[in-house]
């Protein structure tokens, strides 16, 4: 792969691509691009972690697995995102479940050679910190949302911010991810789902969903998706850009 087209993917991370030209071209070097297929565990709850992960188009959730057989989605990471970097300034092990929900790509460097750079580049080191705080009101977010808010407002949430992370009208999200990303049965998933398509909010092919009406998916979402949104726009502004994937046009479901 020609060096102008691996820097094109590394770029496709609203982080990296948000860099200055100098800190960029300092971690360039020890950037690798690998590919994550759907199902992938990329670690296990307190697996040592040995490189930290810059999302292209991979979705990828961290979920805690409960003793009952079930598992709780902790956060997700996309684009805009590093994952790995956070269970690493600690303790180094996994603080859960990392599991590919939408295969892609990402960039990874080892974990020493990452110290190295921030070591050297400050304002890298800020701008990971920064996210580091945003991907914390996430996680807290999330928690207050699991405890208060309907499947159905939740489901609605999940569905947009995957939305935003992939910029594809087909939304690879079968039930069986989204039951897991939500803590809930498939079942309740199947019936969310029929609901959100009778309303015209979303169709379903298989293993896709569309949204066929975004802004209406957005009034039923709960309030977290935007609480959400909002905190990343304001930590990382250089990242998020306000005009994104929020300024699409209202879709209009089909005449039968």
């Amino acid at each position: 792969m020609k060096n102008g087209t691996k820097a094109a993917l590394h770029r496709r991370n609203k982080l990296l691509a948000a860099l200055e030209p100098g800190d960029y071209l300092r971690l360039e070097p020890h950037l690798e691009i690998v590919d994550l297929p759907r199902g992938k565990v990329v670690y296990q709850s307190g697996e040592p972690i040995r490189h930290t992960y810059f999302p292209h188009d991979v979705v990828i959730s961290l979920v805690t697995d409960l003793q009952n057989g079930g598992s709780v989605e902790m956060a997700v990471f996309g684009r805009e995102s590093v994952f790995g970097f956070v269970s690493a300034l600690v303790t180094r092990q996994s603080l859960g479940r990392y599991v590919t929900q939408i295969s892609g790509s990402a960039s990874r460097i080892a974990l020493e050679r990452l110290g190295e750079v921030l070591e050297q580049r400050p304002t890298i080191r800020r701008v990971l910190f920064r996210y580091t705080e945003a991907l914390l009101a996430q996680t807290l977010q999330t928690v207050a949302c699991n405890a208060v808010h309907s499947v159905e407002a939740r489901c609605c949430r999940v569905i947009l911010s995957t939305h935003d992370r992939t910029d594809k009208d087909d939304i690879p999200l079968t039930h069986e991810i989204l039951a897991e990303m939500l803590g809930v049965q498939r079942s309740t998933v199947s019936s969310v789902t029929s609901g959100l398509q009778r309303m015209g909010l979303i169709s379903q092919g298989r293993g896709t969903i569309r949204i066929t009406d975004r802004a209406g998916l957005e009034e039923t979402a709960c309030e977290c998706y935007h609480v959400i949104r909002q905190s990343f726009e304001r930590l990382l502004p250089e990242v998020h850009n306000r005009a994104e994937p929020i300024a699409r046009p209202r879709l209009v479901p089909a005449k039968r």
